[in-house]
């Protein structure tokens, strides 16, 4: 969702760039080094417990406060998809209180999915295919007929992972850095943004 729908992704850097200031984790590049990974995940892996309250009310604050921009092309990729009956999945690490603030900024944007997964729906974040798995599992068909669209590493390979195509989207990285992860797998893809998968999309029926 973000970086690939929602225009956050240089948000969530400067929040969580001015976390690691308060709370040093010594990761290096660690704003960067969490993209994709769930928050439960986040604060268990670089932070105190006793530091987690306190981390996560900043967090809502902030949350409740952002902008959520939609890249350019992406109300018209997700019209698209409806109109040619595709069924969709959302899944995303962002935990449900977040998407409620999501919901309340665009009230139709839930009526685009047939299904949601957040990442409490899941026990191992990206890049573990969990979430992938289950969100192909509650659109009852096989992963392997599915379509991932991803901006960070640790959603392309946990798409990779599972079995589905990736199409990747470098609105976060490098396209360089993403095919290189790819490996060169030619059944995956990488786009430059949301608009040229929503050209691509046009080109094919």
């Amino acid at each position: 969702m973000d970086g690939v729908l929602l225009d956050t992704e240089g948000i969530y850097t400067e929040f969580w760039s001015r976390i690691d200031r308060a709370f040093p984790t010594g990761v290096e590049r660690f704003a960067h080094v969490i993209k994709g990974s769930n928050l439960e995940s986040i604060l268990n892996t670089y932070f105190a417990r006793e530091k987690h309250t306190e981390i996560v009310a900043m967090l809502n604050d902030f949350q409740r406060d952002m902008e959520y921009r939609f890249f350019p092309g992406a109300l018209e990729l997700l019209e698209l998809l409806r109109e040619r009956a595709i069924p969709c999945a959302l899944v995303t690490s962002s935990d449900s209180k977040k998407m409620d603030a999501v919901y309340g900024a665009h009230p139709t944007f839930r009526d685009y999915f047939a299904t949601v997964v957040t990442g409490e729906m899941v026990s191992e974040p990206k890049p573990s295919p969990e979430c992938y798995k289950l969100g192909a599992k509650l659109l009852g068909v096989a992963i392997e007929d599915c379509l991932v669209v991803e901006d960070s590493l640790n959603g392309i390979n946990a798409g990779v992972a599972g079995g589905a195509r990736v199409a990747a989207i470098a609105t976060t990285l490098p396209e360089a850095t993403i095919t290189a992860a790819l490996g060169g797998d030619r059944r995956h893809r990488v786009y430059g943004s949301t608009s040229e998968l929503l050209a691509e999309f046009n080109r094919t029926d």
